[in-house]
This record gives C-alpha cells, sequence and structure tokens, in this order.
C-alpha cells in the first residue's frame, strides 16, 4: 500500500521543520514499541508506510519531535500554524525534495555510465548512448521513420523492471521516431535478428520530466534489452 504524496503530506505534515531538521539529538536508529492491540498496529502501520516513502522519495532530514507534534495538533485540531503557511512550507518541500531527487538520479546515473562504458563489449556513442551487441541480426536496419516490431525489457540501474513486452507475451510496434531519442538512435544501429543492451542517460530518455506517478523518475539512467524482430 502506498500514499501519494500530498495525501500523506496533508495528513501529517502539519508541522514542517523551519529550522533544527540537522538536529540529531531527536533522531534514533529505530523506533520500538509494544503493539498490544489491533489498534497499536494499525498505528504502527500508518506510521511506518509513512515513513517508508518519504526515505523512498529521499526525504530522511526531520526533526522528528516536532513531526510528532505536528502530527498530534493535527489529530486535535489545534491549528498552530496557519493554513496558507502550511501550504507554503509543503510546496517548499516538494521543490526541495524534486531537486534533490533530479541530483540524485542524475549523479548515480553518471556514476554508472563512467563505469559501465569500461566494461568489455560496451560502445559509447558521441551522444552518450551505450550499447553491447548481445546477438547479431542478419535482416536489414530501420530508418528513424520506419515502423519497428520489437520485444524489450525495461530496467533501472538497481534492477528495478518496469516494463517488458516478454512479460506480456507480445512484441510492440511503433515508429521508430515516435521514441525516446536513446531508441531512435540505438535501434539504427541493429539488423532484424538482433538483439542489444542499450544504456540510455537521463537526456536520452525521459529527462526530468517522466511520466508522473511511474517508476521512472526524474534523470533516471534506463537500460533497455532490446530485440528487433522486423522493419515494415
Amino acid at each position: 500500500m502506498r500514499f501519494n504524496t500530498s495525501t500523506i503530506l496533508s495528513i501529517f505534515l502539519a508541522v514542517f521543520v523551519i529550522t533544527g531538521c540537522n538536529d540529531s539529538a531527536n533522531k534514533t536508529s529505530s523506533a520500538n514499541v509494544d503493539l498490544e492491540t489491533k489498534q497499536d498496529s494499525i498505528s504502527f502501520v500508518l506510521g511506518f508506510q509513512n515513513g517508508d516513502f518519504l526515505a523512498a522519495e529521499g526525504a530522511t532530514d526531520f526533526n522528528y519531535d516536532a513531526y510528532i507534534a505536528g502530527f498530534m495538533n493535527g489529530m486535535e485540531g489545534n491549528e498552530s500554524i496557519d493554513e496558507m503557511t502550511r501550504n507554503s512550507l509543503i510546496n517548499d518541500f516538494r521543490i526541495q525534495l524534486t531537486e534533490a531527487i533530479k541530483t540524485k538520479n542524475l549523479e548515480e546515473g553518471q556514476a554508472f555510465l563512467a563505469e559501465n562504458k569500461t566494461k568489455e563489449g560496451v560502445v559509447e556513442t558521441e551522444s552518450g548512448l551505450q550499447y553491447k551487441v548481445v546477438e547479431e541480426g542478419t535482416g536489414k536496419s530501420p530508418k528513424a521513420e520506419d515502423t519497428v516490431e520489437v520485444h524489450y525489457e525495461g530496467t533501472l540501474i538497481d534492477g528495478t523492471k518496469f516494463d517488458s513486452s516478454y512479460d506480456r507475451g507480445e512484441p510492440i510496434e511503433f515508429p521508430l521516431n515516435r521514441v525516446i531519442p536513446g531508441w531512435t538512435e540505438g535501434v539504427q544501429l541493429m539488423k532484424e535478428g538482433a538483439t542489444y543492451m542499450f544504456y540510455i542517460p537521463s537526456d536520452l530518455a525521459y529527462g526530468e520530466n517522466p511520466r508522473p506517478g511511474g517508476v521512472i523518475k526524474p534523470n533516471h539512467t534506463l537500460i533497455f534489452k532490446v530485440e528487433l524482430i522486423s522493419v515494415k
């Protein structure tokens, strides 16, 4: 179960820390509590889900005392900070979080590609696209305006799979000039029957604006296994 950022912040972040976010005295490595009743467990799980979501999004720098105080004030209807200020702080938080995610993903992707291009069989093109031949083909190569039929699997650099025609059990067809630049360039290097690995930097993928709510986040480097079945 996952909550979206807006819901979580609206429910739980009645007070966001303006100062003192780096106060290590307010942090512990973990928190233990006796879960004697079902309601105890529900309360714990709601807190866990909130913390797990925010940690996954890169938001780990909190003053826990202020956080809990904000939660209690919200539950009791004590509007200690007015709505306009709350909305402003939450908006600032979202901006900070987004920028942190962009920077983190960009740096991790650059480090991955720098190491990856030193591996045997990996070729880097002038654009920064990297590829590796898994199996060469013998048919024709497509042009950008051609429609191609492919099987593919896409993962993040940490191995998280976000899409696969193999899992759906059928290939996909599309005009080659209607997809991300890394695909348009890379698939033109292939011949029918070939299978390549593509390592696509974020500026040749979805950049800072991937589809909202998806696994792919801003500045993610992507990895694709692509099998070119036919050129139409």
